[in-house]
């Protein structure tokens, strides 16, 4: 028979392991709650680590330099010319414009942002040639040229290609030579006679040459684009004004009475390769 200290004894042992089990499930919660609440702190740490972030946009001004060569096309109005040209028996240079080549520079001013100052300039000429019935040749030849200071402002709209406004102040002029030839050929002693003789008479050629001068404005916008870290291109469209005319014949005689139309003012189409730093 079992007493009843055995059975106080039994119950014993069995409040003691159901004790011990006890503390041991509670050790394993917390160490269960330890391991989730540190689980979920580095959940949270990782999208932030692993999330991809954009690059930062660049905010620095603009830096480098460049030169450029620059072919173009100049839509100015030839008709007052022609009406010139043919009045005296030559012929017409056409209704086209007159194309361009040039060349330019800039760099980027450090005091202001995305500034840059340089120079630009172009020229181009036209001519044109006749015969008339009594075998008398007339050629004409046009030039026009300008150049002066730029000054641009640049806005970046990817890493590579800028847009860019700005204007050329400068000077032109406009060069038309006359020349006259009959074939006959030209002696010593004819030259002096001519020169001796007032007004001159069986001359067997003559040449004259018309010159104006302008105050040159051309404001301009381009479209650039650096292929590489040392070479662009770009595609320009400006207008040219020319103002304030002053002509002489010969380079040495006032010539007056010269249309106000007589001038290269036109749209300029022009594009460019360009070298140096972007």
């Amino acid at each position: 028979m079992i007493r009843w200290f055995e059975y106080l004894g039994l119950f014993g042992y069995i409040g003691l392991v159901c004790d011990r089990d006890t503390q041991h499930r509670r050790i394993e919660m917390r160490k269960f709650l330890a391991l989730f609440v540190l689980l979920c702190f580095a959940g949270s740490l990782s999208p932030a680590q692993e999330e991809p972030i954009p690059p930062r946009r660049g905010k620095a001004p603009k830096m480098g330099l460049f030169g450029a060569f620059m072919p173009g096309y100049l839509d100015m109005d030839l008709a007052p010319v022609n009406e010139f040209i043919t009045a005296g028996g030559g012929a017409a240079f056409g209704d086209k414009g007159v194309w361009m080549l040039g060349g330019g520079g800039s760099i980027y001013i450090m005091v202001l942002k995305n500034f840059r100052i340089g120079g630009m300039g172009m020229g181009g000429s036209v001519s044109s040639s006749s015969i008339d019935l009594y075998g008398v040749r007339r050629d004409a030849d046009l030039s026009l040229s300008f150049g002066g200071l730029t000054i641009e402002y640049v806005v970046p709209i990817t890493e590579k290609l800028d847009f860019a406004v700005g204007a050329m102040v400068g000077g032109g002029g406009m060069h038309l030579q006359l020349q006259q030839m009959t074939g006959r050929t030209n002696t010593w002693t004819e030259e002096r006679d001519l020169f001796g003789t007032w007004p001159p008479s069986g001359v067997p050629n003559i040449t004259r040459t018309l010159d104006g001068s302008f105050f040159v404005l051309t404001p301009a916008a381009h479209i650039e684009y650096a292929i590489l870290g040392w070479l662009g291109v770009r595609a320009s469209l400006s207008h040219t004004f020319m103002m304030f005319p002053s002509w002489q014949v010969d380079s040495s005689y006032d010539l007056l009475n010269v249309p106000s139309k007589v001038k290269g003012n036109g749209l300029l189409f022009s594009l460019g390769i360009m070298v140096g730093t972007f």
